[in-house]
């Protein structure tokens, strides 16, 4: 019996090797001969670097960078197996989660320390950079990063303006002339699970910025202000960037890698799939297992396990999925593939202690699961 596991991190709690490595252990315990291989993913957001080093036999570069708020902070990137792919996370320099809830303010937060990510992989000689964009702080378009790349900013009077979403109202000039010639050499791809627009009632300023701090007069200037900033961006390149799917993702870091780096944005799920070559083999597997920290209706939307659902549908295998927790119409997953969904949970508990027994609760359940393949037959 050959089993694939899938599984993407269960946030907060633990990284997307350990849950295939505890729901593998479970497993032994009922098919101790079963021949299990082990596909850690991710969608782009936290984990993507962790993920696609394990797949690969890469490495971690740390490297201290700034923060949203141009604080110097401890940061990383991968190298790949390769040693030619570097793949980072913004949120390793740029996200939400470097701030306190007292600092959030997607007005002022730059993207800047995700460009210094970028000019560190191509000091290390990459010609491929893979960008994770989950998980900002941002609103700024990217001009954070692309500053720290080189690309000069500059208002009606040859000043340069400011950091973050509230200065891109003074924009006037896009000087690119010392952007790090490089980037021509490199191919980038944006590793997004959402496609929205730059502008609009789903762009980044009214669907994301209310999460990263800004109230509801913020969010009004924000939106004006980067549209002021497509604005300008489709003078400087005549191009129309403002509604390319992804644009608006963190806060439009989207655009400012389409616009400043050529970037292509794609799935997150399908680039760390191709990289890990999932789809061979769930195509030769007897059984399929994937999971994340929570199961609901927004998994429809790109998540991991959906993704890993569809492959092992393709090929017609049977997909069972471990969650810490099941929400909002998880049931419609039923509908698309999916075959069983296991809360990992045993009783009620309190959030901190099953995150604090993560480990535990993965191996229990997924042995019960492996007992129930037992009683029904499907597997030997």
């Amino acid at each position: 019996m050959r089993i694939v596991i899938a599984p993407d991190s269960f946030k907060h709690s633990l990284p997307a090797l350990a849950v295939a490595d505890n729901i593998a252990i479970g497993i032994k315990k009922i098919f101790p001969e079963a021949e299990i291989i082990l596909v850690p993913l991710a969608d782009g957001g936290e984990g993507t670097v962790k993920s696609l080093i394990d797949a690969t036999n890469g490495h971690i570069e740390n490297l201290e960078v700034h923060d949203p708020l141009l604080r110097k902070v401890n940061s990383f990137l991968g190298i790949l197996g390769d040693d030619k792919t570097a793949v980072i996370e913004m949120a390793a320099a740029s996200g939400i989660e470097l701030l306190n809830n007292n600092e959030l303010n997607p007005m002022t937060a730059s993207t800047y320390g995700t460009g210094e990510l970028i000019k560190k992989a191509l000091d290390l000689g990459c010609n491929k950079i893979i960008v994770g964009i989950g998980g900002s702080a941002t609103n700024d378009g990217g001009i954070g990063m692309a500053r720290a790349l080189g690309v000069k900013f500059f208002d009606e009077n040859n000043n340069e303006i400011g950091e973050g979403g509230g200065s891109l109202n003074r924009l006037a000039l896009i000087d690119h002339s010392g952007i790090d010639q490089r980037l021509k050499h490199c191919e980038i791809l944006i590793a997004a699970d959402v496609n929205n627009p730059l502008t609009g009632p789903t762009g980044a300023s009214r669907v994301f910025a209310p999460q990263k701090g800004a109230d509801i007069n913020q969010v009004e200037i924000l939106e004006k202000n980067i549209s002021h900033f497509a604005a300008i961006l489709r003078t400087t390149y005549n191009k129309d960037f403002e509604n390319l799917e992804g644009a608006g993702a963190a806060g439009g870091l989207g655009v400012g890698l389409m616009a400043f780096a050529n970037a292509r944005i794609m799935s997150g799920f399908k680039i760390i799939a191709e990289i890990t070559e999932l789809e061979s083999k769930i195509s030769r597997a007897d059984l399929v297992i994937t999971g994340e920290g929570k199961i609901d209706n927004q998994t429809l939307f790109g998540k991991t396990p959906f993704g890993v659902a569809m492959l092992a549908k393709k090929y017609n295998k049977p997909v069972i999925a471990f969650a810490g927790s099941l929400g909002e119409k998880h049931e419609d997953l039923y509908q698309i593939g999916f075959d069983v969904i296991f809360p990992i949970t045993d009783q009620p508990m309190p959030l901190e202690y099953a995150l604090k027994n993560a480990e535990r609760l993965l191996q229990e359940a997924s042995e019960r699961m492996a007992r129930m393949l037992v009683l029904s037959g499907k597997m030997k």
